[in-house]
């Protein structure tokens, strides 16, 4: 098997992983405060992380970094997993997963933006069409086709899902000077982030979890979501000969999501959110298409 087959088959694991995640997440909230499902799922993440570095016998990277490493370690884990998925979170768990899911996607167009001020990248006139194709869909979504009107169904959690971009794509501006290996540089900030999560959780909701469902659906998005997903993906960027054909492959991932939260979720799926999820996806193709646009105008410049 040749490494690009190799890697489309860990692309397509890591699609097929996060196309369940959002009506996972819709199960952990159900029994579960937003704060302590990303408790759970925070421990969940720190010991699938500890066990595949163990088993890739790069354990011992965790202890060669330097002071200001374990520093940086400690404020990027502020970050993620502390604060983008206690707003992602507390964002699903006021709005329907069919809406809050989209929304999420648009954190790429986000950080087409935010390279502009903070790495130097130019903003062109494509980044500016994809941004109101963009936006456009996530006000058909949030307002469920209501657009003349601007009703959005749950403002406070509009601004939860759009607000999570923002950090997360703040994570990456931040994560590009990052020199640490990325799946140890990923669990040290879980694991320093997993401490103030426990305080925050019980001093707001309490450490005692019920054992239902959604503790068992909150170790889930732990383990899958933030663990073995990077994980896969990783792979699938480092064995690629074609890495935008990988790239690819997350544009199937909402549109499966629909079919996960329809059949397990029964959630009547709205003609808004099939058509505020087209726009999306189609912005998003757009400013894609530019960045590969420029790198093969620069490969043979």
């Amino acid at each position: 098997m040749t490494d690009q087959k190799t890697a489309m088959l860990y692309g397509l694991g890591t699609v097929l992983l996060w196309s369940t995640v959002a009506t996972a997440f819709k199960l952990a909230l159900a029994d579960l405060a937003p704060v302590q499902m990303l408790l759970v799922a925070c421990a969940s993440s720190v010991l699938v992380m500890a066990a595949i570095l163990l088993l890739q016998k790069r354990w011992h990277l965790v202890f060669s970094l330097s002071r200001k490493q374990y520093i940086q370690s400690f404020g990027m884990g502020l970050i993620n997993p502390c604060l983008y998925y206690f707003l992602l979170f507390g964002a699903f768990d006021r709005l329907p997963a069919q809406e809050a899911q989209p929304l999420n996607y648009t954190w790429a167009l986000v950080l087409a933006y935010l390279s502009v001020p903070f790495l130097g990248h130019r903003l062109r006139k494509q980044d500016i069409l994809a941004g109101l194709v963009c936006y456009a869909g996530v006000v058909v979504i949030a307002t469920r086709g209501a657009v003349t009107t601007l009703g959005f169904s749950d403002p406070l959690g509009v601004s939860l899902a759009i607000g999570s971009t923002l950090v997360w794509a703040s994570y990456w501006i931040i994560a590009t000077r990052d020199t640490r290996d990325p799946v140890v540089g990923l669990f040290l900030n879980f694991l320093f982030g997993l401490p103030v999560i426990v305080l925050i959780c019980w001093w707001t909701e309490g450490l005692v979890l019920p054992v239902t469902g959604s503790l068992a659906a909150a170790v889930y998005v732990g383990t899958f979501e933030m663990g073995i997903a990077f994980v896969l993906w990783s792979y699938a960027m480092k064995k690629a000969e074609n890495t935008s054909r990988v790239s690819n492959l997350v544009f199937i991932s909402p549109f499966l999501s629909l079919v996960f939260i329809y059949f397990i979720l029964g959630e009547q799926i709205l003609p808004s959110t099939y058509i505020g999820l087209v726009m999306i996806v189609s912005g998003l193709w757009l400013q894609q298409k530019k960045v590969k646009a420029c790198k093969r105008g620069l490969a043979g410049g």
